[in-house]
């Protein structure tokens, strides 16, 4: 079945193409396409072109077509095109003449506009939460370590003393800029097309802020034309904000590769959180922050991917647009993924103490040797030249110990601060 039916056959290639694996995609909308419409049917009915009676039917029908999706027991079959005309069959076979009046008023440009809306507003929320979770677990990992030394590096040569507390927490307020990202998005998918139709809006009276309430949109896409080209817009920002959480993702699981590794050995992973080589006995791999770091990587790749689909597109619907599903679909199933198994692991990472005892790391003293010089009255410059020449003749005397006090040093974390940052923010 197709909404656009008029009898005349589809050649069987054509339609295979053109329809491609929507059917398995739009299962994901299925929900939403009936949410919308049970808001469609009630201001249809608001409007009188459904009766009372056959606005409650539709209503009640569509109330069950969610429970069965739902449930699993939801299908798009091959003789059906997509979730919209999988969702009108069975309406107009439950309900006959009321079934066939739903499309009243709409195009399936709106009515997917509404639908990927609604699914992209429930998909930041998660997403929001998850990284809320996240943050909540360095925090408590920052706290519990913020003692611990660690060395820090710059073009990966040794640099200046960190801290376990510095590097967790550091990640976690980095996710508060993910947060600001998801909040754009959010705001830019928060708002209502349905009622543009196929671009241009309709001659029917119909009353598009009965439906932006009924659907707890925050706010009407006014302009017939701007609801259609937020297709592809709309995606492409959720895919920037879902990228800014991928790269901190990616950079956090590169760290813990690195030093989970041998010539680091700055912490350690349980075996759950390993695995093993078919040919070396000893080997204990991080596989899991290998996946993060390749999907999450991947991950980065799709705004630039629906950009590309997108960015020589003139205004109106285009059958393009259709192809942003196939990218992006998946890229939410797979960060959701990332963060539920980060989550997962971060718990269990077990930091090494003791490590600035190893004499390499001495010179990460260095700065702090200098600037002590520096408040005992010598002037900066002069004081970099004396420290240079302790290490060349080899009678540098490493302080090994910090006396940072500024916000955000080492000895100086800000946590609370940094709590209170991301309690603002999200």
């Amino acid at each position: 079945m197709k909404l656009w039916e008029k009898g005349i056959p589809t050649d069987k290639q054509i339609e295979q193409f053109t329809v491609g694996n929507d059917r398995e995609l739009d299962l994901v909308l299925a929900k939403y396409d009936a949410l919308g419409s049970i808001a469609h049917a009630k201001m249809l009915g608001q409007i009188g072109l459904l009766t009372e009676s056959e606005t409650l039917s539709l209503v009640l029908a569509l109330e069950d077509i969610i429970i069965d999706v739902e449930n699993g027991n939801f299908e798009i079959e091959d003789s059906f095109e997509d979730v919209h005309s999988k969702i009108e069959y069975l309406l107009t076979t439950k309900l006959g003449d009321a079934g066939k009046k739903i499309h009243t008023a709409r195009s399936r440009n709106d009515q997917v506009l509404v639908d990927v809306n609604l699914y992209l507003k429930d998909v930041v929320k998660d997403f929001k939460s998850q990284v809320k979770t996240l943050f909540d677990l360095l925090m408590q990992s920052a706290e519990k370590h913020q003692n611990v030394l660690l060395p820090g590096y710059t073009h990966l040569q040794i640099a200046m003393p960190s801290s376990f507390g510095m590097w967790f927490s550091a990640y976690a307020e980095t996710l508060i800029d993910d947060i600001t990202m998801l909040n754009a998005a959010l705001k830019i998918v928060d708002q209502n097309p349905l009622g543009s139709a196929a671009g241009y809006g309709s001659s029917f009276p119909i009353d598009r802020t009965f439906t932006t309430k009924e659907l707890d949109f925050e706010t009407l896409k006014y302009n017939s034309v701007a609801a259609q080209m937020s297709r592809g817009k709309s995606e492409k920002t959720v895919a920037f904000a879902m990228s800014s959480v991928a790269a901190t993702l990616a950079k956090f699981s590169m760290d813990v590769c690195l030093y989970m590794s041998q010539n680091f050995d700055f912490i350690s992973l349980p075996a759950h959180l390993t695995t093993g080589s078919s040919i070396m006995p000893h080997k204990k791999n991080p596989d899991v922050f290998e996946l993060i770091r390749g999907k999450c990587n991947k991950i980065q790749a799709l705004p630039y991917e629906i950009t590309l689909i997108t960015n020589n597109l003139p205004s109106g619907y285009h059958r393009d647009l259709q192809l942003l599903k196939e990218g992006l679909f998946p890229a939410i199933q797979n960060l959701k993924a990332c963060l539920d198994i980060a989550i997962f692991s971060i718990k269990d990472i077990t930091v090494k103490e003791g490590i600035l005892n190893d004499k390499k790391y001495d010179y990460l003293f260095t700065v702090d040797s200098l600037n002590e010089m520096v408040v005992a009255g010598m002037p900066f410059r002069d004081a970099y030249k004396a420290v240079a020449e302790q290490l060349e003749n080899g009678t540098f005397q490493s302080p090994k110990e910090t006396k940072h006090t500024h916000e955000g040093s080492i000895n100086n974390l800000c946590l609370n601060e940094i709590k209170e940052k991301m309690k603002s923010a999200y």
